[in-house]
């Protein structure tokens, strides 16, 4: 009995992280459809945020009704923290990430999504909460881990290489009902915005862990800074989209997307991943995102009548090795400073950063 629940145990959250990888890859595939066919990013990225906050913020004052006393002090020095993660959560990464999508394509949305554990790395130098150690084991495998990403993704952002499939010759003449990448594509530039996604969700992530420390309910502060992006945005928005016709939602399906994604990306996702991380610890939800880079490459040659470029390809191959080569020096840098350290606050200080995946939307 016991074996059996240990196997549903490992089974059923590994079944279920590997369908959200491929239901977030939807998604992206659909949102790009519609961007395509000229839904406004920027309207998109309000309205989203605004269902998921409508829904998110109640619920998780509902689920953490605590006595007023037991509540930290929500102080302006919380309230600036909050703001700048609403804007580095959620008007910075998603407006960089949607515009670079709508210049590239699914996969490179993946690829550079890979980029984050390199920007935490990086970030956590400049900012010295980290020593860079050489002559620590899990420090060397994180650098060439790191070097490894930055290859994989200058190569799939520089050299598209020759065609492995070429696009439809009816993609240039026919609105198709789902489009995988643009024709045709701005590829460098696509790849530039996404990257200035990730560096903004590492920037987030690093905000996050100190804002935690100071109020430790994070369910509370994921609706908080949810709310603020979601003002920062439409201010965005407004000035950037003139025409009032651009917020007007011109057919059923743009609809369905921005529900989709609000649920989803905005309340489900977040905590079903915060559930996972608490039960399997702070690598297991990371583990899962290269599956994202395999599902692009499935959708695009079997579904879609895009081109597909070696690439594309070779790069995501080398950034995922790069991604998975960065995560096993953190795994064995923190058994290291659980070997080395008590229980006490220095070592918890070392364990917080890792809540950097657990939000990452």
């Amino acid at each position: 009995m016991e074996a059996k629940n240990y196997k549903i145990s490992e089974v059923v959250p590994f079944i279920t992280m590997v369908i959200f990888e491929g239901c977030t890859i939807a998604l992206t595939i659909f949102a790009k459809t519609e961007i395509t066919n000229g839904m406004s990013p920027f309207v998109f990225i309000v309205y989203t945020n605004a269902l998921a906050t409508l829904i998110f913020f109640p619920c998780s004052f509902l689920l953490h009704n605590e006595d007023r006393k037991e509540r930290p002090p929500f102080t302006f020095s919380l309230f600036m923290r909050l703001l700048l993660l609403g804007f580095t959560g959620v008007t910075m990464s998603q407006t960089f990430s949607l515009l670079g999508l709508s210049y590239s394509s699914p996969i490179l949305v993946c690829i550079m999504g890979h980029l984050i554990p390199t920007f935490n790395f990086i970030l956590s130098l400049i900012f010295r909460k980290r020593e860079l150690n050489l002559r620590s084991y899990g420090i060397q495998v994180q650098v060439i881990g790191i070097l490894v990403s930055i290859m994989g993704a200058l190569l799939a952002e520089f050299f598209k290489g020759p065609l492995i499939r070429p696009s439809s010759h009816q993609l240039r003449h026919t609105k198709q009902l789902f489009v995988f990448s643009s024709t045709p594509e701005f590829w460098a530039l696509g790849g530039i915005l996404l990257a200035s996604a990730s560096f903004s969700v590492a920037l987030w992530n690093f905000i996050l862990v100190e804002t935690i420390r100071q109020y430790p309910k994070p369910m509370k502060v994921v609706s908080y800074y949810s709310l603020f992006g979601t003002m920062l945005s439409a201010i965005v928005a407004w000035i950037v989209e003139n025409d009032t016709n651009a917020w007007k939602l011109n057919h059923n399906m743009e609809l369905i997307l921005i529900v989709l994604t609000a649920l989803f990306g905005g309340v489900v996702r977040p905590n079903v991943q915060y559930w996972f991380t608490r039960m399997k610890g702070p690598f297991y939800v990371p583990l899962f995102k290269p599956f994202g880079i395999a599902f692009a490459t499935t959708f695009s040659v079997c579904f879609f009548p895009n081109s597909l470029h070696y690439g594309s390809v070779i790069g995501a191959t080398i950034l995922g090795m790069g991604y998975y080569t960065v995560m096993y020096g953190q795994i064995k840098g923190d058994a290291h400073e659980e070997k080395s350290f008590d229980e006490s606050s220095d070592s918890l200080d070392k364990k917080i950063p890792l809540l950097q995946e657990n939000f990452e939307v």
